[in-house]
């Protein structure tokens, strides 16, 4: 089983980031976090780095959800969504799978939970690999 469900993208990286962010609101999650790895890794390391941004996305009824089934699942969360410039021009989208993620943790609770929120994500990736306009 994969960790992750991926698309690639014929975009702008920063248009791909705003289509992301875009679909990810139509399943219901919010952007409570926004990594540009590029970014930190030339202000920390001097290293130029490629294009990537790590996008921590949350659906508030279901991160709820989880964290009634389980106080510690927090430690999971947000679902991590990476936007990554492949070659100019060329994307990858890739969202965690969280069903394989909650697979450590021992809550037969939290297992429909994951498999509605991979349904959400596997939609959002879907949805932009098959082009979609926003």
């Amino acid at each position: 089983m994969s960790y992750y469900m991926s698309a690639t993208l014929h975009q702008p990286f920063d248009k791909c980031v705003e289509m992301v962010v875009e679909v990810l609101k139509e399943e219901g999650f919010g952007v409570l976090a926004d990594i540009d790895v590029r970014s930190t890794m030339k202000q920390k390391l001097g290293i130029e780095f490629r294009n990537y941004r790590i996008l921590g996305a949350c659906n508030p009824p279901f991160a709820h959800k989880a964290l009634e089934a389980e106080a510690a699942i927090g430690t999971l969360l947000p679902c991590n969504v990476v936007v990554q410039e492949v070659k100019p021009g060329m994307v990858e989208v890739a969202a965690v799978d969280p069903v394989s993620s909650m697979q450590a943790v021992d809550n037969e609770t939290l297992q429909p939970i994951a498999e509605e929120i991979r349904e959400k994500l596997k939609r959002v990736v879907t949805s932009l690999g098959q082009g979609k306009d926003l």
